[in-house]
């Protein structure tokens, strides 16, 4: 069969992604299977894919893929998330640079050029995973905004409202005054800042001096409604209940005592600004003090902040601290590093800030969600198991979760009010169903015009939360026959930064809807990091478009790249040398088959050779297989892929087809060449997980293949004990082609010129192996003699001493030089084997294989040392 030169990659891509998507391998409907079902983690509706994606969508393609062939009824469901954040920003961004402004064209037009922005740059990941290879499910695409699922988190948010979990309160909250919307605490990154800590004199009502207070934030002391010192502190004491003008503003504020104040910090004085800091404000609570915000919600001062109403609060800070300086209340100013909140979505500095939010009461929904993952007999399993103590930490100490946000993309809130009367309120699905409720509970004279909609929508994460459940419409719908079949899911693979925002709210969700998990096993990357270590980020530009190295490399080169270094749970050390290497196990793959598929055919029996390798194989992949279903098991994928790389290149390419290629110009025997065809569509099936474009193509070229026949739906390999005897047998017979060859490498000797071989005893090389093994190593003779007292060259495979007499061509000197040195390594192996069993401790503390295995290597080098010796006694 002719088999183009080289695989040509991007024709071929296309093409089987295409015959996939026509003949629905991907399509799943529920039947009489067992379900394997894996949702993917929802990236931004207007995203495009990186590197991230690349490896956590890869991974889960590969168990997909896996189950399919298992049989299983595999079900990967795609979708995006609306990121509420991230899309308005861009919208009101693009709005601006037209001169419109989002609250003068008002909500319905705002998102209507929402809608049409994510209709435009919508899309574009989808293509992408395609490209990829991702066999998802497409014909269930969903969006966190799409119908069903709107309606998804409305009948959730009601249920909730209803069991009196959801509440709305006048609570301290991050503020984004670039987003100008709240944030959770999780969506808060701390960073530590350079900045300035200013030393200020309040000077005493009385006249009698003045105190000293120390603040990062000088611009907030407008909003100073008391100056808090410790009871305990003898320097204060006596100025309890008397007053201090505030600099600038000119009011009396009162000195007030209170245990939080720390004696140690700064001057032992807490001015008390609780508009603008959360101890501030329980402070002021506890001693019921006014309260005045000095911010709006751009982060510029308001009135209150008298002559710098309307500066932002970053150019305040620097003026106010010059006003204060040049009137004498600075003392000074001195260099300080301060962790700062900033919003994790836009960057911007947080300002904490009162408002009237909606919350989530989480203490009790946790409860069955620590159990699920942290019991001993646990329905959920993290990998690697290392972040369960972050995910006890954080479901142990939850607060209650801000799930307003103040913005107009998103889910808006299903509450009503009465129009001026905010506290009458009423939570309903839809218009009519909130004028019913409102009627019987205010009034039968209530018309929809007297109702008004609560303006905030919902945190994104609060559609996300819903997703295992929603994309199979299994909210509140038991008897729904999509979410009984498909739901739990399997596999959940994501990254550990979400595993709060994400993982453990759906874990949440699961067990308060359906009082089950909604997935089996939490599968958690590592970040993808360049050579030097530093994540991936568009500002360092360190990180390539995944889209080209798949042209230059192949989707399967990539694929397989960036799999090579990846275990669960620590970084990815990425380098493009490791596409380069994917690429290279491909043209492996290609070539050996180009190889095969040319050989002539015969009818001629095998020989003892062939048998002897095809035995062996056989054995080899029953041996690989039980290694992969244990990797699997453990979700050790990338050590999966190098059980498989290795096999491939090394058992099937470098020995197995090396041991049955018929001599050049030579047919080869049928029988063989049908077993090869079969082992070789057996090396595609375990690659294809890794590789699904090549082994398509190698698969289809193998056999001739019906319209509509895939290796998608192909069996995985069976798993079975193989025959370790063999395997060491076999293993025994490489290891002497390899120390000929090593002989004949070191002493320059051609491998056109055959050899002879003395072996020690029988069983130092199994009988039926000697034929293969001769013609491996181009030996002319193999002979059973113990005692070899010529000149030659010896060396070691296993525990025996092989022989090859070598005439004339032995430089006696340079053996016994390498002999000696070989001899010197070996003693000092023996020494330290030696020192470690003769430690007591090790020796009854050890596991017993541990022990077994140093004994085990002891007696080997004992053996070894023994055969050296009597070798250079010979020279």
């Amino acid at each position: 069969m002719s088999v183009s030169a080289k695989f040509e990659h991007l024709s071929a891509e296309d093409k089987w992604y295409s015959y996939w998507m026509d003949h629905k391998f991907f399509k799943s409907t529920p039947d009489e299977r067992e379900s394997y079902t894996i949702v993917i983690p929802p990236p931004n509706v207007t995203g495009v894919l990186h590197m991230g994606h690349m490896l956590n969508n890869t991974l889960q393609d590969v168990l997909i893929r896996r189950a399919r062939m298992l049989g299983y009824n595999a079900c990967w469901v795609p979708g995006t998330d609306h990121a509420s954040i991230a899309t308005e920003a861009k919208v009101v961004n693009k709005l601006k640079e037209e001169g419109i402004d989002k609250f003068e064209i008002g909500r319905e037009a705002f998102l209507e050029h929402a809608w049409e922005w994510t209709h435009k740059h919508g899309g574009i990941i989808q293509k992408q995973l395609k490209k990829l290879g991702c066999s998802f499910d497409w014909d269930r695409e969903a969006f966190t905004m799409d119908e069903v699922r709107s309606e998804s988190v409305l009948k959730v948010f009601v249920h909730l409202y209803e069991k009196g979990l959801i509440y709305r309160g006048y609570r301290m909250v991050n503020w984004d005054p670039q987003a100008k919307t709240t944030l959770s605490d999780e969506e808060v990154i701390h960073k530590e800042l350079n900045g300035k800590l200013y030393h200020l004199s309040y000077p005493m009502v009385d006249g009698t001096g003045s105190i000293q207070v120390a603040t990062t934030r000088p611009e907030t002391i407008l909003g100073d409604v008391a100056i808090c010192v410790n009871p305990e502190d003898e320097r204060y004491t006596h100025l309890i209940g008397k007053k201090v003008i505030v600099p600038i503003a000119n009011r009396e504020i009162p000195i007030i005592a209170d245990e939080y104040v720390d004696l140690e910090f700064g001057t032992g004085c807490l001015k008390i600004t609780p508009a603008h800091d959360i101890n501030d404000y329980n402070i002021g609570k506890k001693h019921d003090l006014e309260i005045i915000d000095v911010l709006d919600e751009e982060g510029k001062l308001n009135a209150h902040g008298l002559h710098y109403q309307g500066q932002d609060r970053f150019v305040v800070r620097k003026a106010i601290a010059k006003e204060l300086d040049e009137k004498g209340f600075l003392v000074k100013a001195e260099d300080y590093k301060n962790k700062v909140g900033t919003s994790e979505r836009t960057g911007a500095v947080i300002e904490p800030r009162l408002s009237d939010q909606w919350f989530l009461k989480m203490k009790d929904l946790a409860e069955p969600a620590i159990k699920a993952v942290m019991s001993d007999d646990a329905e959920i399993q993290l990998i690697p198991e290392k972040f369960k103590n972050t995910y006890r930490h954080w479901m142990e100490n939850v607060i209650d979760w801000n799930i307003s946000r103040q913005l107009w993309w998103g889910h808006q809130i299903p509450a009503w009010y009465i129009k001026g009367d905010r506290k009458n309120i009423v939570v309903a699905l839809n218009e009519t169903e909130a004028l019913e409720k409102a009627r019987a509970q205010f009034g039968a004279e209530l018309s929809a015009d007297d109702l008004q909609q609560e303006p905030d929508v919902l945190d994104t994460w609060f559609s996300s939360w819903l997703w295992p459940l929603s994309v199979f419409n299994g909210v509140m719908e038991p008897e729904n026959e999509e979410i009984n079949y498909y739901y739990p899911t399997r596999d959940l693979i994501t990254a550990p930064e979400i595993l709060f925002f994400w993982v453990a709210r759906m874990i949440i969700l699961g067990y308060e809807l359906r009082d089950t998990k909604p997935f089996s096993n939490v599968y958690l990357t590592g970040i993808v990091r360049d050579k030097k270590g530093r994540k991936m980020s568009k500002s360092l530009g360190n990180s390539p478009d995944p889209l080209k190295l798949m042209e230059k490399y192949s989707t399967d080169g990539v694929r397989v790249g960036m799999l090579l270094t990846s275990p669960a749970g620590n970084d990815l050390p990425f380098d493009e040398e490791l596409c380069e290497q994917g690429r290279n196990f491909a043209n492996k793959v290609w070539n050996a088959q180009r190889l095969v598929l040319n050989w002539e055919l015969s009818d001629i029996d095998p020989s003892d050779s062939d048998l002897a390798a095809m035995r062996w194989f056989a054995e080899k992949k029953r041996e690989t297989i039980e290694n992969l279903e244990t990797s699997f098991k453990s979700y050790r994928i990338s050590e999966a892929l190098m059980i498989s790389y290795k096999w491939v290149w090394d058992d099937f390419c470098n020995w197995y087809l090396e041991s049955i290629k018929p001599a050049y110009g030579k047919p080869i025997s049928r029988k063989v060449y049908e077993q090869t065809l079969a082992f070789f569509e057996e090396v595609t099936k375990v690659l294809h997980p890794f590789m699904p474009f090549i082994t398509e193509e190698i698969w289809q070229n193998l056999a001739e293949r019906k319209e509509g026949e895939s290796i998608c739906l192909s069996s995985w390999p069976s798993a079975e004990a193989a025959d370790t005897a063999v395997l060491k047998q076999f293993d025994q017979m490489l290891s002497v082609v390899n120390g000929v060859r090593n002989v004949r490498a070191s002493k320059n000797i051609a491998l056109k010129e055959s050899l002879e071989l003395h072996i020690p005893q029988e069983e130092a090389l199994a009988p039926d192996l000697r034929g293969l093994a001769a013609k491996l190593a181009n030996l002319a003779a193999i002979e059973a003699k113990s005692d070899d007292s010529g000149l030659g060259f010896s060396f070691l495979a296993g525990k025996y001493e092989f022989f090859i007499p070598a005439g004339d061509q032995l430089d006696v000197e340079a053996e016994k030089e390498r002999i000696s040195k070989e001899l010197k390594y070996l003693e000092g192996f023996l020494i330290s084997v030696e020192k470690k069993l003769s430690n007591e401790r090790f020796v009854n503390n050890a596991p017993e294989a541990v022990v077994a295995n140093e004994q085990s290597k002891k007696a080997d080098a004992e053996n070894k040392i023994k055969a050296l010796k009597e070798s250079l006694s010979k020279l």
